[in-house]
Parts: C-alpha cells; structure tokens; sequence
C-alpha cells in the first residue's frame, strides 16, 4: 500500500514560514498557542515566537486541536493538497469521495465500505495522516467554504448554510459558532455590495502556475456553443436547458496566487460541487515541486521542466464529453476532432431556453441522448459511431463509471473492454475526465517522438520503461513533452489525439 504525504518536517515548516513561501500555501499550517488562532504559512501577520508554534498538516487537524481560523491570512483560500489524493492508499481514496460530498448523504460507513476498509481503521488511518476523523475533515473543508462565501458574496446566510451542505439552519450557525468563535450573521457586519447577478470568488493556487498554457490548451478545443476560451479566461454554459448557468475563471491581477471566478444560476446547493470540480479541471491543488523533484531526475524532462515550471494538467467539466472527443480523436487532428464534436453538439446538444450569456446556447448531449443516435451523417466513421454508442450505454447501465476513488488499472481495464477503446484512449480519458496524475498513453506517436530527443522514436514498450521513473505523476510528463513539441498537442498519430 502506497504512503500518504503528511506533516513536511518541521525545519522546512519553519522555513517556509519565516520566508511566508507560497509554494508551502496549504501543504501545512499553523498554529499559535497565545493566541489560539492558525494560518496558512503566507499570513502577512508578525511572526511569533517558535516555542508558540505547533504545525499541522490540515486545517481540520489545527481546528480538531481547539485552533480557529485567522481572519487575516484566511485559510479558506489555501490551495488544497493534492498529494494526500494520489495512490490508491485508503485515505487517498477516501478524500476524492469527501470531495465528492459522500459524506453529506451518507455516514462513514458507507465512506469505509467504499474504499475497502473498516470504519474504524479509516478513522484511525485519518488520524495519523491528516491529525483529523473523515467528518472533522468534511465539516472543516464544509465551514471553510462558508467563511469564504460570507466574506466575499453578498449571499444570505440562509443560502451560505445551503451551499457549505448544511440543511439545518441552526446546526450550520452552531457549527460555525463553534470553529469559528463568532456566529455567520457577526463574520459579515459590514454588507457585502452586490457584484451584479454574479457570485465571484477567488480559488487559489500553489505558484508557480501556467495558467496560459492551460488556457491555450483548452482553447484549441473549445466547443462553440458550450464554452469559450480566449488568452485570458474559460467561461462555460451548464446546468439545464430550463435552469442554465455560465462560469467564467480568469486571472487575478497584481500577482495574486489565485483565479477569479464568475458564477451565475448555480443553485446553492451546487455551488460547492461545482468549485470543487473546477479545481480539479483545473489543477489548482498541485504541488509543484513535488512533482518537479520526481520528474526532474530524468534528462529529457528536466529541461521541459525549468522552462515550464507551472504546467499543470488539464482536467474536462464532464467525463462523457470528454470520453466522446477522445474516440472523435482516435487518428485524426486536435482540429478535426473539434469539427466531428462541434457538429456532435449542434446536432443533438440541448439548446437552452434562455442564454445566460452570449455564445454560450448550447449543452453536451447526455449519454441517453447519444446511445442511439446515428452520428454517420455528420460525418463521423461507423466504427467511432458505434464506439460512442457503446460508451453511452455502458455508463447508463454501469460497466464503466467515473468515480474518481476506483485504482487506475481497473479503470482502464473496463474501458478497455468496450469495443473501439484501446489503451492509449482509456489513459487519455482517465487523464481527461478523471484528472488522474499517473495516466499515461504511452503508445502516442508524439510522446514517443519527444522522448527520444534526438534518437529515433521510441517504442511503446520502451517509453513506458522509460516512464516508470516518472510515477505517480507520469500525466505530467506527458503535458510536458506534448508542449515540447511544435504543437502543444499530438499531431495526428497511430493513437490519435484529442
């Protein structure tokens, strides 16, 4: 069973600290013992005394601890750790369905049932790698959220309580109350103005992030209708025809760690879910040098990896769609895919009734809406028809999912049983859909052609030798020797691209 990253070693938390490093932001945070209060290690606050000091690796271990959150530095807008979710270790496991809100619907058995443990060692095994029990973890990342939606939206706390999971009024004010020491109503004496129809929050990030060639990434494939990319932002229609919403994630200025997102007609209910699902697409929880210390002891990589120290990997809104423009990408361009999948989406995409913005009018059809539907007279090949045919069914029946905590191998293992999905597209859509940090597609002509630098291509086999030296973060390798390239993307290859 593979290791769980915990607590850094405290020399380097004192390090960081003193030196308020950003790359630190929410790989640890602490705690002060006069004051009763912990921060995030960039807090601009004075330094205090080391003997005050104590380190916790989670926000849930610090306020488990009897520590409440700093209204200055405000731990809520600390990038999360994505390198306790990494592994098929149970609290890794476990964390993606917390994520996923299991723990709002159902109890920690059902949690341990799901990652293959008892209760109690699930229990245990939280407590000795994030200082905290799965429900501590979940109300404190739950309350953060909140704090976060008081400070800066003009919500009323009805809806804050909605949308942080909390059904009951009362057991959300004394909730807050308690981890906070100030009731949700006393966090907001000042009344937030009104930022239009739009709900904006800042979703920070551990520098250093490309959030260019992110975007440039996505933009070569953007789908008119359903979203828009430009050099400075990704915005998207979702929701339903009868109830949409748009998103739109953009920079901040002046250097802020930290995206701006707009978000309009997400109920708030949803709102949670929704900001957790753009983190993940867009990679805002990675740690840099973590990655960087695995991936840059390789000769090919090293260099990629000091010219684009920030790259990160880019994740899809929805798995289906993402699955149906990796079978559209099977042999043919990142340009043409997008044409097959443009006219996917006008042909049989859900218009809305009414456009929240404009160029956004159209959503991704449903698994239901394409697993009988005749793709040949817009052009696409009756083998890859019949493949998307296949991939919607099986997701309406089950054989294939995309639940985040299922190991890699048996993710790809399933969709490999299905007719027309190979290795190189089960990987690319766990890679996609799934923001699985070791997907590796190993049999991609141009990562062959990259990795090889001057020598002739490599072999399949030979490049997945090769990137044995590069898990748990093999993904990452491949955003990087694609970015080598001319292109950012494979040219058409034996594979494909998407």
């Amino acid at each position: 069973m593979s290791q769980v990253h915990t607590l850094p070693d405290c020399q380097t938390c004192e390090q960081a600290r003193l030196s308020r490093d950003a790359r630190f932001d929410g790989l640890f945070f602490t705690a002060v013992t006069t004051t009763g209060i912990y921060c995030r290690p960039v807090c601009p606050a004075p330094a205090p005394k080391p003997s005050n000091v104590r380190y916790y690796a989670s926000a849930a271990a610090a306020e488990a601890a009897g520590f409440r959150p700093c209204l200055r530095c405000r731990p809520e807008l600390a990038p999360g750790n994505a390198l306790w979710k990494r592994g098929e270790h149970a609290v890794a496991r476990a964390l993606k369905l917390i994520d996923d809100g299991l723990l709002a619907e159902q109890p920690l058995d059902a949690l341990a049932l799901r990652v293959g443990v008892g209760s109690r060692q699930l229990r245990r095994l939280f407590v000795t790698h994030l200082g905290a029990p799965p429900i501590d973890v979940h109300t404190t990342h739950r309350l953060l959220f909140a704090k976060q939606l008081l400070t800066e939206t003009a919500l009323p706390v009805t809806e804050v309580a909605l949308a942080s999971g909390f059904r009951s009024l009362r057991r959300f004010n004394a909730a807050f109350a308690k981890a906070n020491r100030i009731a949700p109503r006393e966090m907001r004496r000042q009344p937030r103005a009104a930022t239009g129809d739009a709900l904006v929050l800042r979703l920070g990030y551990r520098p250093p992030y490309d959030f260019t060639a992110l975007l440039a990434f996505l933009r070569t494939r953007a789908l008119p209708g359903v979203e828009m990319v430009d050099e400075h932002a990704y915005a998207r229609v979702f929701g339903t025809p009868t109830a949409p919403g748009w998103l739109r994630l953009s920079a901040l200025p002046d250097g802020e760690h930290a995206l701006r997102l707009e978000l309009q007609g997400a109920p708030p209910d949803q709102m949670l879910p929704l900001v957790t699902r753009l983190r993940r697409m867009f990679d805002l929880d990675a740690d840099p040098q973590a990655i960087a210390a695995t991936l840059g002891v390789t000769a090919v990589l090293k260099p990629l990896l000091r010219k684009r120290p920030g790259l990160r990997l880019p994740g899809g809104w929805d798995g289906f769609e993402i699955a149906v423009r990796a079978v559209l990408g099977q042999q043919v361009s990142v340009a043409a895919a997008r044409t097959l999948a443009t006219r996917i989406v006008q042909r049989f995409g859900e218009p809305l009734d009414d456009p929240p913005a404009p160029g956004l009018e159209r959503l991704f059809p449903t698994p239901q809406r394409l697993a009988d539907a005749d793709l040949r007279e817009i052009g696409v090949t009756n083998a890859r028809a019949a493949t998307i045919r296949a991939v919607a069914r099986a997701l309406l029946d089950g054989r294939v999912n995309f639940r985040r905590e299922q190991p890699l191998e048996t993710f790809v293992a399933r969709w490999e049983a299905l007719p027309g999905i190979g290795a190189w597209t089960a990987h690319y859509i766990a890679m996609r859909a799934l923001s699985h940090p070791d997907a590796f597609p190993a049999a991609d002509l141009i990562l062959r052609r990259a990795a090889a630098g001057d020598r002739p291509e490599l072999t399949t086999r030979a490049l997945e030798v090769l990137a044995e030296a590069w898990r748990p973060w093999r993904a990452y390798a491949v955003m990087h020797l694609w970015r080598s390239t001319a292109d950012i993307t494979p040219a058409p290859a034996k594979r494909g691209t998407a």
